[in-house]
Protein backbone atom coordinates (compact mmCIF):
# COMPACT_ATOMS: atom_id res chain seq x y z
CA UNK A 1 0.00 0.00 0.00
CA UNK A 2 1.26 3.46 -0.91
CA UNK A 3 0.82 6.28 1.63
CA UNK A 4 2.18 9.77 1.02
CA UNK A 5 2.38 12.36 3.81
CA UNK A 6 2.49 16.13 3.28
CA UNK A 7 2.24 19.24 5.50
CA UNK A 8 0.59 22.21 3.77
CA UNK A 9 1.00 24.23 6.98
CA UNK A 10 2.27 23.95 10.52
CA UNK A 11 -1.07 22.54 11.65
CA UNK A 12 -2.70 21.07 8.50
CA UNK A 13 -1.61 17.63 7.26
CA UNK A 14 -2.50 15.38 4.31
CA UNK A 15 -2.31 11.63 3.90
CA UNK A 16 -2.75 10.27 0.38
CA UNK A 17 -3.62 6.56 0.09
CA UNK A 18 -3.40 4.07 -2.77
CA UNK A 19 -4.58 0.59 -1.78
CA UNK A 20 -3.59 -2.28 -4.16
CA UNK A 21 -6.42 -3.96 -6.14
CA UNK A 22 -5.83 -7.35 -4.49
CA UNK A 23 -6.45 -5.85 -1.02
CA UNK A 24 -9.61 -4.16 -2.30
CA UNK A 25 -10.88 -7.35 -3.95
CA UNK A 26 -10.22 -9.36 -0.79
CA UNK A 27 -12.39 -6.88 1.13
CA UNK A 28 -15.06 -7.03 -1.57
CA UNK A 29 -15.10 -10.85 -1.34
CA UNK A 30 -15.37 -10.67 2.46
CA UNK A 31 -18.28 -8.25 2.41
CA UNK A 32 -19.99 -10.13 -0.42
CA UNK A 33 -19.75 -13.37 1.58
CA UNK A 34 -21.53 -11.71 4.51
CA UNK A 35 -24.25 -10.49 2.14
CA UNK A 36 -24.62 -13.99 0.64
CA UNK A 37 -25.49 -15.48 4.04
CA UNK A 38 -28.59 -13.31 4.38
CA UNK A 39 -29.42 -12.20 0.82
CA UNK A 40 -32.81 -13.15 -0.58
CA UNK A 41 -32.68 -13.45 -4.38
CA UNK A 42 -35.52 -14.98 -6.42
CA UNK A 43 -34.53 -18.44 -7.74
CA UNK A 44 -32.01 -19.16 -4.99
CA UNK A 45 -32.37 -20.58 -1.51
CA UNK A 46 -31.27 -18.32 1.39
CA UNK A 47 -27.53 -18.75 1.94
CA UNK A 48 -27.03 -20.41 -1.46
CA UNK A 49 -26.82 -17.31 -3.67
CA UNK A 50 -23.61 -17.42 -5.80
CA UNK A 51 -20.99 -14.80 -4.99
CA UNK A 52 -21.09 -13.41 -8.54
CA UNK A 53 -24.84 -12.83 -8.29
CA UNK A 54 -24.47 -11.14 -4.90
CA UNK A 55 -21.71 -8.86 -6.20
CA UNK A 56 -23.78 -7.86 -9.18
CA UNK A 57 -27.05 -7.35 -7.31
CA UNK A 58 -25.55 -5.46 -4.35
CA UNK A 59 -22.61 -3.88 -6.18
CA UNK A 60 -22.91 -0.29 -4.92
CA UNK A 61 -23.78 -1.27 -1.35
CA UNK A 62 -20.79 -3.63 -1.19
CA UNK A 63 -18.37 -0.96 -2.43
CA UNK A 64 -19.79 1.50 0.10
CA UNK A 65 -19.35 -0.99 2.95
CA UNK A 66 -15.80 -1.79 1.85
CA UNK A 67 -14.83 1.88 1.83
CA UNK A 68 -16.71 2.60 5.08
CA UNK A 69 -14.91 -0.25 6.87
CA UNK A 70 -11.47 -0.15 5.26
CA UNK A 71 -10.75 3.60 5.15
CA UNK A 72 -10.98 4.32 8.93
CA UNK A 73 -8.70 1.35 9.67
CA UNK A 74 -6.11 2.46 7.13
CA UNK A 75 -6.18 6.06 8.35
CA UNK A 76 -5.92 4.98 12.00
CA UNK A 77 -2.94 2.72 11.24
CA UNK A 78 -1.17 5.49 9.30
CA UNK A 79 -1.71 8.01 12.10
CA UNK A 80 -0.38 5.64 14.78
CA UNK A 81 2.61 4.72 12.63
CA UNK A 82 3.59 8.38 12.25
CA UNK A 83 2.66 9.41 15.80
CA UNK A 84 0.08 11.93 14.60
CA UNK A 85 -2.86 13.03 16.77
CA UNK A 86 -5.58 14.95 14.88
CA UNK A 87 -7.50 17.55 16.88
CA UNK A 88 -10.69 16.44 15.08
CA UNK A 89 -11.86 13.55 12.90
CA UNK A 90 -9.95 13.58 9.58
CA UNK A 91 -11.86 14.78 6.53
CA UNK A 92 -11.94 11.96 3.95
CA UNK A 93 -12.33 13.10 0.35
CA UNK A 94 -11.67 12.18 -3.29
CA UNK A 95 -12.58 8.52 -2.68
CA UNK A 96 -12.30 6.35 -5.80
CA UNK A 97 -13.19 2.66 -5.52
CA UNK A 98 -13.87 0.34 -8.47
CA UNK A 99 -13.66 -3.37 -9.12
CA UNK A 100 -10.16 -4.47 -10.04
CA UNK A 101 -8.60 -1.05 -9.42
CA UNK A 102 -6.72 0.54 -6.53
CA UNK A 103 -8.72 2.31 -3.84
CA UNK A 104 -7.51 5.91 -3.61
CA UNK A 105 -8.49 8.68 -1.20
CA UNK A 106 -7.15 11.63 0.77
CA UNK A 107 -7.30 12.21 4.53
CA UNK A 108 -7.12 15.89 5.45
CA UNK A 109 -6.69 16.80 9.14
CA UNK A 110 -5.15 19.21 11.61
CA UNK A 111 -2.80 18.68 14.51
CA UNK A 112 -1.61 20.92 17.31
CA UNK A 113 1.36 23.13 16.42
CA UNK A 114 4.64 22.78 18.31
CA UNK A 115 4.03 24.53 21.63
CA UNK A 116 6.95 26.09 23.47
CA UNK A 117 5.63 28.23 26.35
CA UNK A 118 9.11 29.58 27.07
CA UNK A 119 9.76 30.96 30.54
CA UNK A 120 6.38 31.32 32.19
CA UNK A 121 7.09 31.48 35.94
CA UNK A 122 7.60 35.09 36.97
CA UNK A 123 5.71 36.85 34.19
CA UNK A 124 5.29 40.62 34.57
CA UNK A 125 1.64 41.61 34.90
CA UNK A 126 -0.01 44.95 35.57
CA UNK A 127 -3.13 45.18 37.71
CA UNK A 128 -5.01 48.44 37.07
CA UNK A 129 -6.32 50.36 40.08
CA UNK A 130 -9.83 49.47 41.22
CA UNK A 131 -11.03 53.07 41.54
CA UNK A 132 -14.67 54.14 41.33
CA UNK A 133 -15.52 56.85 38.83
CA UNK A 134 -16.86 60.15 40.12
CA UNK A 135 -20.63 59.92 40.43
CA UNK A 136 -20.72 56.10 40.17
CA UNK A 137 -22.69 55.72 43.41
CA UNK A 138 -25.28 58.32 42.37
CA UNK A 139 -25.66 56.65 38.96
CA UNK A 140 -26.22 53.28 40.63
CA UNK A 141 -28.87 54.78 42.91
CA UNK A 142 -30.60 56.32 39.87
CA UNK A 143 -30.71 52.90 38.20
CA UNK A 144 -32.32 51.51 41.35
CA UNK A 145 -34.76 54.41 41.24
CA UNK A 146 -35.73 53.58 37.65
CA UNK A 147 -36.30 49.91 38.50
CA UNK A 148 -38.41 50.82 41.56
CA UNK A 149 -40.61 53.26 39.63
CA UNK A 150 -44.35 52.98 40.22
CA UNK A 151 -46.93 53.03 37.49
CA UNK A 152 -50.18 54.96 37.61
CA UNK A 153 -53.05 54.88 35.10
CA UNK A 154 -53.69 58.08 33.14
CA UNK A 155 -57.39 58.81 32.60
CA UNK A 156 -57.63 62.60 32.78
CA UNK A 157 -55.60 63.58 29.73
CA UNK A 158 -54.33 62.30 26.33
CA UNK A 159 -51.03 60.46 25.97
CA UNK A 160 -47.84 62.54 26.09
CA UNK A 161 -44.13 61.87 25.65
CA UNK A 162 -42.85 59.82 28.59
CA UNK A 163 -46.10 57.89 28.95
CA UNK A 164 -46.31 54.16 28.31
CA UNK A 165 -49.19 52.85 26.23
CA UNK A 166 -50.71 49.37 26.45
CA UNK A 167 -51.53 48.57 22.82
CA UNK A 168 -52.29 45.95 20.19
CA UNK A 169 -50.03 46.28 17.15
CA UNK A 170 -50.50 45.07 13.57
CA UNK A 171 -47.37 45.73 11.52
CA UNK A 172 -47.40 45.12 7.75
CA UNK A 173 -44.31 45.48 5.47
CA UNK A 174 -44.63 47.63 2.37
CA UNK A 175 -42.44 48.34 -0.69
CA UNK A 176 -39.20 50.09 0.22
CA UNK A 177 -39.53 53.85 -0.10
CA UNK A 178 -35.78 54.48 0.11
CA UNK A 179 -33.39 52.19 -1.74
CA UNK A 180 -30.08 51.26 -0.15
CA UNK A 181 -27.05 52.48 -2.14
CA UNK A 182 -25.81 49.77 -4.48
CA UNK A 183 -28.54 47.36 -3.43
CA UNK A 184 -31.50 46.34 -5.58
CA UNK A 185 -34.95 46.43 -4.01
CA UNK A 186 -36.24 43.08 -2.76
CA UNK A 187 -38.35 41.12 -5.28
CA UNK A 188 -42.06 41.83 -5.02
CA UNK A 189 -42.92 38.19 -4.65
CA UNK A 190 -40.74 38.03 -1.54
CA UNK A 191 -42.49 41.06 -0.02
CA UNK A 192 -45.89 39.58 -0.77
CA UNK A 193 -44.95 36.47 1.17
CA UNK A 194 -44.43 38.54 4.33
CA UNK A 195 -47.62 38.48 6.34
CA UNK A 196 -48.70 41.12 8.86
CA UNK A 197 -47.23 40.70 12.33
CA UNK A 198 -49.74 40.98 15.18
CA UNK A 199 -48.77 41.71 18.78
CA UNK A 200 -51.29 41.78 21.61
CA UNK A 201 -51.10 43.84 24.82
CA UNK A 202 -47.59 45.17 24.41
CA UNK A 203 -46.11 48.24 26.13
CA UNK A 204 -44.83 51.16 24.05
CA UNK A 205 -42.98 54.03 25.69
CA UNK A 206 -43.54 57.30 23.86
CA UNK A 207 -40.13 58.83 23.30
CA UNK A 208 -38.34 55.50 23.75
CA UNK A 209 -34.97 55.16 22.00
CA UNK A 210 -36.09 52.02 20.15
CA UNK A 211 -38.93 53.82 18.36
CA UNK A 212 -38.23 54.75 14.72
CA UNK A 213 -38.37 58.43 13.68
CA UNK A 214 -41.91 59.76 13.45
CA UNK A 215 -43.47 56.84 15.31
CA UNK A 216 -44.26 58.75 18.50
CA UNK A 217 -45.87 61.67 16.64
CA UNK A 218 -48.77 59.46 15.57
CA UNK A 219 -49.54 58.32 19.13
CA UNK A 220 -49.08 61.51 21.15
CA UNK A 221 -52.59 62.79 21.96
CA UNK A 222 -54.32 59.40 21.87
CA UNK A 223 -56.72 58.18 24.54
CA UNK A 224 -57.94 54.71 25.51
CA UNK A 225 -59.79 52.86 22.70
CA UNK A 226 -58.24 55.03 19.95
CA UNK A 227 -56.96 53.29 16.81
CA UNK A 228 -54.31 54.91 14.65
CA UNK A 229 -53.13 53.74 11.20
CA UNK A 230 -49.91 55.20 9.81
CA UNK A 231 -46.72 54.41 7.88
CA UNK A 232 -43.19 54.63 9.25
CA UNK A 233 -39.98 54.39 7.20
CA UNK A 234 -37.06 53.02 9.21
CA UNK A 235 -33.71 54.81 8.84
CA UNK A 236 -30.98 53.40 6.63
CA UNK A 237 -28.72 52.84 9.67
CA UNK A 238 -31.31 51.04 11.82
CA UNK A 239 -29.72 48.35 14.07
CA UNK A 240 -31.96 45.64 12.59
CA UNK A 241 -30.52 45.15 9.11
CA UNK A 242 -33.71 43.71 7.61
CA UNK A 243 -35.62 46.86 8.66
CA UNK A 244 -33.23 49.43 7.17
CA UNK A 245 -35.02 51.85 4.83
CA UNK A 246 -38.14 49.70 4.94
CA UNK A 247 -41.60 51.23 5.19
CA UNK A 248 -44.05 49.55 7.53
CA UNK A 249 -47.74 50.17 8.02
CA UNK A 250 -48.82 50.23 11.66
CA UNK A 251 -52.35 49.76 13.00
CA UNK A 252 -52.26 50.48 16.73
CA UNK A 253 -55.17 50.17 19.13
CA UNK A 254 -54.66 51.87 22.49
CA UNK A 255 -56.08 50.04 25.51
CA UNK A 256 -54.62 52.18 28.27
CA UNK A 257 -52.10 54.85 29.27
CA UNK A 258 -49.74 54.74 32.22
CA UNK A 259 -47.24 57.20 33.65
CA UNK A 260 -44.17 56.35 35.67
CA UNK A 261 -43.52 57.92 39.07
CA UNK A 262 -39.99 57.93 40.40
CA UNK A 263 -39.57 57.63 44.17
CA UNK A 264 -37.43 60.31 45.85
CA UNK A 265 -34.03 58.97 46.86
CA UNK A 266 -34.27 59.17 50.65
CA UNK A 267 -34.52 56.91 53.70
CA UNK A 268 -37.94 55.63 52.63
CA UNK A 269 -36.45 54.76 49.25
CA UNK A 270 -33.70 52.75 50.97
CA UNK A 271 -36.35 50.78 52.86
CA UNK A 272 -38.30 50.20 49.64
CA UNK A 273 -35.42 48.76 47.59
CA UNK A 274 -33.40 47.00 50.30
CA UNK A 275 -33.43 45.63 53.83
CA UNK A 276 -31.67 48.77 55.08
CA UNK A 277 -33.18 51.62 57.12
CA UNK A 278 -31.32 54.69 55.90
CA UNK A 279 -30.06 56.15 52.65
CA UNK A 280 -26.58 56.40 54.16
CA UNK A 281 -26.52 52.66 54.77
CA UNK A 282 -27.76 52.05 51.21
CA UNK A 283 -25.01 54.28 49.78
CA UNK A 284 -22.40 52.34 51.79
CA UNK A 285 -23.70 49.03 50.45
CA UNK A 286 -23.79 50.33 46.88
CA UNK A 287 -20.23 51.62 47.29
CA UNK A 288 -19.08 48.23 48.60
CA UNK A 289 -20.76 46.39 45.72
CA UNK A 290 -19.29 48.76 43.13
CA UNK A 291 -15.85 48.40 44.71
CA UNK A 292 -16.10 44.63 44.44
CA UNK A 293 -17.08 45.00 40.77
CA UNK A 294 -14.13 47.33 40.14
CA UNK A 295 -11.73 44.88 41.77
CA UNK A 296 -13.19 42.04 39.74
CA UNK A 297 -12.74 44.08 36.55
CA UNK A 298 -9.12 44.85 37.52
CA UNK A 299 -8.47 41.13 38.05
CA UNK A 300 -10.15 40.39 34.72
CA UNK A 301 -7.91 42.87 32.88
CA UNK A 302 -4.81 41.36 34.50
CA UNK A 303 -5.97 37.89 33.48
CA UNK A 304 -6.56 39.13 29.91
CA UNK A 305 -3.02 40.53 29.88
CA UNK A 306 -1.71 37.13 31.00
CA UNK A 307 -3.60 35.23 28.29
CA UNK A 308 -2.45 37.65 25.61
CA UNK A 309 1.15 37.09 26.64
CA UNK A 310 0.67 33.33 26.46
CA UNK A 311 -1.12 33.45 23.11
CA UNK A 312 1.71 35.43 21.53
CA UNK A 313 4.09 32.52 22.14
CA UNK A 314 2.72 30.40 19.29
CA UNK A 315 2.04 31.56 15.75
CA UNK A 316 -0.71 29.30 14.48
CA UNK A 317 -3.77 27.51 15.78
CA UNK A 318 -5.76 24.73 14.08
CA UNK A 319 -8.63 26.14 12.03
CA UNK A 320 -11.01 23.51 13.38
CA UNK A 321 -10.40 24.70 16.96
CA UNK A 322 -10.94 28.33 15.93
CA UNK A 323 -14.23 27.37 14.25
CA UNK A 324 -15.30 25.50 17.39
CA UNK A 325 -14.55 28.57 19.53
CA UNK A 326 -16.57 30.77 17.14
CA UNK A 327 -19.44 28.26 17.36
CA UNK A 328 -19.27 28.43 21.15
CA UNK A 329 -19.40 32.23 21.10
CA UNK A 330 -22.38 32.19 18.74
CA UNK A 331 -24.27 29.71 20.92
CA UNK A 332 -23.58 31.85 23.99
CA UNK A 333 -24.81 34.98 22.17
CA UNK A 334 -27.98 33.22 21.00
CA UNK A 335 -28.69 32.07 24.57
CA UNK A 336 -28.36 35.66 25.80
CA UNK A 337 -30.82 36.85 23.15
CA UNK A 338 -33.31 34.16 24.13
CA UNK A 339 -32.89 34.99 27.83
CA UNK A 340 -33.92 38.53 26.93
CA UNK A 341 -37.03 37.23 25.15
CA UNK A 342 -35.66 37.94 21.66
CA UNK A 343 -36.01 35.58 18.70
CA UNK A 344 -32.50 35.22 17.15
CA UNK A 345 -34.06 34.48 13.75
CA UNK A 346 -35.84 37.85 13.82
CA UNK A 347 -33.02 39.93 15.28
CA UNK A 348 -31.82 41.11 11.87
CA UNK A 349 -28.28 39.84 12.49
CA UNK A 350 -25.92 38.98 9.65
CA UNK A 351 -24.61 35.75 11.18
CA UNK A 352 -21.84 35.35 8.62
CA UNK A 353 -20.57 38.82 9.46
CA UNK A 354 -20.93 38.01 13.17
CA UNK A 355 -18.74 34.92 12.73
CA UNK A 356 -16.13 36.97 10.88
CA UNK A 357 -16.03 39.60 13.63
CA UNK A 358 -15.43 36.89 16.23
CA UNK A 359 -12.54 35.34 14.36
CA UNK A 360 -9.69 37.46 15.74
CA UNK A 361 -10.59 37.06 19.41
CA UNK A 362 -11.48 33.39 18.89
CA UNK A 363 -8.03 32.69 17.42
CA UNK A 364 -6.38 34.56 20.29
CA UNK A 365 -8.39 32.50 22.79
CA UNK A 366 -7.41 29.21 21.15
CA UNK A 367 -3.71 30.10 21.06
CA UNK A 368 -3.66 31.14 24.72
CA UNK A 369 -5.54 28.02 25.89
CA UNK A 370 -3.15 25.77 23.94
CA UNK A 371 -0.19 27.31 25.77
CA UNK A 372 -2.10 27.16 29.06
CA UNK A 373 -2.79 23.45 28.57
CA UNK A 374 0.90 22.81 27.89
CA UNK A 375 1.91 24.66 31.08
CA UNK A 376 -0.66 22.67 33.07
CA UNK A 377 0.81 19.46 31.65
CA UNK A 378 4.37 20.44 32.52
CA UNK A 379 3.44 21.55 36.04
CA UNK A 380 1.20 18.50 36.66
CA UNK A 381 -1.81 20.72 37.33
CA UNK A 382 -5.01 18.66 37.35
CA UNK A 383 -8.67 19.13 38.19
CA UNK A 384 -9.65 16.73 40.96
CA UNK A 385 -13.08 15.19 41.39
CA UNK A 386 -13.57 17.59 44.31
CA UNK A 387 -12.71 20.56 42.05
CA UNK A 388 -15.28 19.43 39.47
CA UNK A 389 -17.94 18.90 42.15
CA UNK A 390 -17.31 22.41 43.53
CA UNK A 391 -17.65 23.92 40.04
CA UNK A 392 -20.94 22.08 39.51
CA UNK A 393 -22.19 23.40 42.86
CA UNK A 394 -21.37 26.98 41.78
CA UNK A 395 -23.24 26.57 38.49
CA UNK A 396 -26.21 24.97 40.26
CA UNK A 397 -26.43 27.91 42.66
CA UNK A 398 -26.31 30.45 39.80
CA UNK A 399 -28.92 28.62 37.72
CA UNK A 400 -31.28 27.80 40.60
CA UNK A 401 -31.00 24.04 40.02
CA UNK A 402 -29.71 21.21 42.17
CA UNK A 403 -26.16 19.98 41.75
CA UNK A 404 -27.54 16.51 41.05
CA UNK A 405 -29.64 17.83 38.16
CA UNK A 406 -26.72 19.81 36.72
CA UNK A 407 -24.41 16.79 36.88
CA UNK A 408 -27.03 14.54 35.27
CA UNK A 409 -27.42 17.01 32.41
CA UNK A 410 -23.66 17.21 31.89
CA UNK A 411 -23.30 13.44 31.92
CA UNK A 412 -26.09 13.10 29.37
CA UNK A 413 -24.33 15.58 27.04
CA UNK A 414 -20.83 14.21 27.76
CA UNK A 415 -20.03 17.60 29.26
CA UNK A 416 -18.15 16.61 32.41
CA UNK A 417 -14.87 16.53 30.49
CA UNK A 418 -15.43 20.15 29.41
CA UNK A 419 -15.94 21.14 33.04
CA UNK A 420 -12.76 19.31 34.05
CA UNK A 421 -10.75 21.01 31.29
CA UNK A 422 -12.13 24.41 32.28
CA UNK A 423 -11.26 23.91 35.95
CA UNK A 424 -7.77 22.73 35.02
CA UNK A 425 -7.20 25.87 32.98
CA UNK A 426 -8.47 28.11 35.79
CA UNK A 427 -6.07 26.42 38.20
CA UNK A 428 -3.22 26.97 35.73
CA UNK A 429 -4.13 30.68 35.47
CA UNK A 430 -4.16 30.96 39.27
CA UNK A 431 -0.76 29.23 39.43
CA UNK A 432 0.74 31.63 36.87
CA UNK A 433 -0.66 34.71 38.63
CA UNK A 434 0.67 33.45 41.96
CA UNK A 435 4.15 33.11 40.39
CA UNK A 436 3.96 36.40 38.47
CA UNK A 437 5.47 39.80 39.29
CA UNK A 438 2.31 41.91 39.64
CA UNK A 439 2.62 45.69 39.42
CA UNK A 440 -0.33 47.64 40.81
CA UNK A 441 -1.46 50.80 39.08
Amino acid sequence: MKVEFSEPSETRKHLSFEVPPDVVMAEIDRVASSYARTARVPGFRPGKVPAAVVKQRYHDQILYDVAHDLIPRLVGDALRERGLEPVATPDIRDVVIEDGKPLTFLADFETLPPIDPGVYAGLSLRKPPAVLEVGAIDQALERLQQRAARWHPVEDRPAALGDTLLVDVVRTPKQRMIELPGQAPPPLEKLEDLKPETLKSVSVELGGKANPPGFDDHLVGTVAHDTRTFDVTYPADHPAEDMRSRTMEFVITVHGIRRRELLPIDDDFAKEVSDLSTLADLRDRVKTDLQHEAEHEADHKMRRDLLQQLGSRIRNAPEVLIDQEIDRRMEEFVRRLMDQGLDPAKAGIDWQEFRQRQRGTAEETVRSTLVLDEIARREHIEATDEDVAAEIEKYAERSGRTATAVRAGLEKENGLSRVRIGVRREKAVAWLIDKAHVVNG
